[in-house]
Order: C-alpha cells, then structure tokens, then sequence
C-alpha cells in the first residue's frame, strides 16, 4: 500500500472522514562538512524519501496524534505543562509551542503520519517531521503568514528546546525550501542561499549505509569545534570562513599541529563547495566527483571523523569507478554518498555488498535518492 493510501486510511479508522495531507523531505548534503559553525557554506537538497501527515483542525485545544510506524497514540493539550512524555510526540508538541511564541495561530488538531525516510541513515528525519507540522500549521491556522525562513527556525528551535539537540539550520532549512532538480547553497552566516541545477543525466545518487555508529568515549565534535575556534582566535577573525591557507600557514608555528589540520580542512572545505557549484553550473560531473573524494580524504585524514568502514566503502567506490564518492554526516558510521554513472551502478552495488559482508559480517544497507519538493501540501 502507499504511503499515501496507508495514512488516509488510518485517519479515517481513528478519526472518521478526511483531514489535509502535508508532507517534507529528509535531506542529502552533496558537500560542505563541518562547516556550519564555521561560517561557511552547506550543499543540501531535499530528496523524495518524506514525512507525511495528514491533520484536521478538531475544534478543541487538545492535539491528538498517531505515529503509524510506531503504532502509538500521543494527545496533549498546547501549554508548556503540557509537553508529552513520548520523545517522538514531542517534535510535534516543540513545533506547535515554538510557533506560539512567535505569535502564531495553533489550535487543537487531529493527525496520523508515517514515513519512509530510513531512519538513522543521516537523512534528518526528525527535521522532516518539523518541517512537515510546521508547514501544515501555517497553512491550516495561519494563512501561510509565517515565512518559510520562520518554519526552518521552529523546527531548529524545536529541537534545541524540546528535543536536546543543539542542531544547526541545515537540515530543516533544506527540508523546508527543497526545490526538485535543485540544491540549494547556503551560506551558514548570512543564511543567504541560492538554488543550483542539478542536472546529473546518465548519472545518479546513492547512499550506501553501513549500518554502523561507533558509540565515543569523549565528545569529538566539541573537540574538533573548538580547535576550529581557538586558530579562528589566533587569527584574530570570528571565524574559519574569513581564512585562506596562506593565513594558516603564516601562524602554523604558533598552533598545534591537530588544530592545524582541523582548520586546513575547513578552509579547504569551504572552496571545494563553491568549486563544485561552479563545476555543476558548467555540467562538469567529473569534477564533483573528484572534490567529493578531496572531502572524504579531508574528513578521513585531517578532520578525523571517519572510520574504518566508511574508508572501506570509498575504497569499494573508487575501485568500482564511481564518479565521486564521500562521508555524509558528522562521522563515526552512517553513510556514504555516492554520485554514480549508470553503467556502473549494478556492479558498484554488488560489489559493495559482497566485500563489506565478507570483511565486516553484514552487508551495507542501499538508498537511492531523487533530488525532490521539500515541505508542501499534496493536493488530492
């Protein structure tokens, strides 16, 4: 059954009749790692793997919500005491708060929603979740007011205050203005952001999830975040994406040698994302493909956020002649993404399955992703 049919039909067994049916995408981020609290540049897009839901305004102050996936029932009324005691029920309850306090219109509501974005792959789901709401709201109670840059922050306020999460602004920015065919560059400090074509005929995205999350004794992020900072600070700048390597290396005496290449990593990072748009602006494929490959060789060696496994699957993709091939994500486990000519997916994805069951005694988990809408309305 599709997703579709599935949440119609769950509404009308719970609730009796139709509600609206919204929906917003999980995310891809095709380059620009770790650079967000560096005042750089990010490459999302939205992708057709989503978070559906359909709602109807029920005449109370009392939400009442069923996950499919989960088969569990949340209601709660929409005061602060009222935070619900299921994690998952309160993104909904984050959202449905955080546009109160922006002066928006939030009434009682009935909901059923399920998904297929994999969860624990890196694709952002919860912030397809907010995003979902957060749209649905805006259009239901106030007449699409609030501007879709607004959406993005509930969802990101959402989780920094009702989740514990201090995310950044990627993942609901992107699954709040995904644009089929289309990623979007975003800079991370002035939240300007432009649209690119991505136009990849012959060509297409995969993600190869190795299914494996190291558990870390210390907080590496941190860590790595503070280098960032305190070369940022000898600088005498606020932050990376005010540097060039020449202003590294005048100071490379005077900073540690792990601070030194977590900052030549930055740096590096935030030219390979403007190359790549304008590698993609002049249809260059090849030329994504190798500055995706500088990024994983970047994260692998100089930022340290790789393992052993996701450098075993950039191996597989370079032997297999993927066009480019890197870490997506924070590190430690999760995903690869893979940008692949046609001809050589077949063998690509055989080849990854077989040698990383033989070596590490499971076999990756595959996800083919289309670049898509983010949060929008479906029309019946």
């Amino acid at each position: 059954m599709e997703l579709k049919e599935k949440i119609v039909k769950a509404f009308d067994q719970r609730f009796g009749g139709k509600g609206t049916l919204y929906a917003s995408a999980g995310r891809i981020n095709l380059i620009g790692e770790h650079t967000d609290y560096n005042g750089g540049f990010v490459f999302p897009g939205a992708i057709d793997k989503v978070i559906m839901a359909d709602i109807r305004p029920n005449g109370t102050d009392t939400v009442n919500l069923y996950s499919i996936d989960l088969d569990e029932k949340s209601s709660f009324g929409l005061s602060e005491e009222d935070a619900p005691s299921q994690q998952w029920a309160r993104y909904v309850f984050g959202v449905c708060r955080e546009t109160l306090k922006r002066g928006g219109v939030v009434k009682g509501f009935d909901a059923v929603f399920a998904g297929n974005v994999p969860l624990g792959a890196g694709l952002s789901s919860s912030a397809a979740l907010e995003s979902c709401f957060a749209y649905a709201l805006n259009d239901l109670f106030n007449s699409n007011s609030i501007e879709k840059f607004e959406l993005a922050k509930i969802g990101q306020s959402t989780e920094h205050n009702y989740c514990g999460v201090n995310c950044g602004i990627m993942d609901q920015f992107a699954s709040v203005f995904g644009k089929k065919d289309c990623l979007i560059r975003l800079d991370c400090r002035s939240l300007e952001y432009e649209y690119f074509p991505f136009s990849i005929d012959g060509h297409r995205l995969v993600l190869v999830d190795s299914v494996v999350k190291h558990e870390l004794v210390d907080s590496p992020y941190n860590k790595r975040r503070q280098s960032c900072e305190r070369v940022a600070k000898r600088l005498g700048i606020d932050t990376l994406r005010d540097a060039e390597m020449a202003d590294l290396e005048a100071v490379k005496g005077d900073i540690s040698a792990e601070d030194y290449m977590r900052a030549k990593f930055v740096i590096e990072e935030k030219e390979r994302v403007l190359d790549v748009c304008d590698a993609l602006n002049r249809g260059d494929i090849d030329t994504v493909g190798r500055l995706m490959y500088e990024t994983h060789r970047g994260l692998s060696k100089d930022y340290e956020v790789s393992c052993e496994e996701l450098d075993f699957l950039n191996d597989i993709a370079r032997e297999c002649g993927v066009v480019g091939s890197r870490i997506m994500g924070g590190g430690f486990g999760g995903c690869t993404i893979n940008l692949v000519a046609d001809d050589k997916y077949d063998h690509f994805i055989a080849t990854a399955k077989e040698k990383f069951n033989a070596k590490y005694g499971h076999a990756p988990k595959i996800y083919d992703v289309i670049i898509s809408d983010g949060a929008r309305r479906i029309e019946e």
